[in-house]
């Protein structure tokens, strides 16, 4: 059984990625996007390729992240937000909508569409899952993104 080498060098120089952050919850979003670019130049993606942009909401993210697909010539998007339980059902309309938009930009595009998106019961939730120290979940969607880019090259180099 033929194995896809995934882990071969890879030349990060020329990989460009678009992280969106959604601005509610800024105090939270911002962590996350932090932890997400960190862990892009961590794995030697240059600045000039990482391009940040914010949307007022996490429900705004799917379109948000199209625009990025279809002006950007990227390899992956981000997405970044934080949705959190309330005493009304928008919650589950929004995590809803969210994951549905983002799980069709990945099937429609063929661009990797990482999901950074937090959805917690409550705030102390989110503020730890965006912590820098304890395990950043911008980080994680980063690193995720990253992993997928490398898998489709992989596949590529099959082909080849």
């Amino acid at each position: 059984m033929p194995q896809i080498d995934q882990k071969a060098e890879f030349d990060w120089d020329n990989t460009k990625i678009a992280v969106v952050a959604a601005k509610w919850n800024s105090f939270i979003t911002d962590e996350m996007l932090k932890g997400a670019v960190s862990a892009l130049k961590s794995r030697g993606i240059r600045d000039e390729n990482i391009y940040t942009m914010r949307c007022p909401g996490s429900f705004e993210l799917p379109l948000s992240c199209m625009y990025c697909i279809d002006n950007l010539d990227v390899d992956a998007v981000i997405a970044i937000g934080v949705v959190i339980r309330g005493g009304t059902p928008h919650f589950d309309y929004v995590c809803d909508a969210v994951t549905r938009g983002i799980t069709d930009l990945n099937l429609n595009t063929g661009v990797p569409v990482a999901f950074g998106v937090l959805t917690t019961d409550n705030v102390e939730q989110a503020v730890e899952r965006a912590s820098l120290e304890k395990g950043n979940k911008g980080a994680e969607a980063a690193i995720s993104a990253c992993e997928m880019i490398q898998l489709e090259k992989a596949l590529q180099r099959v082909e080849d």
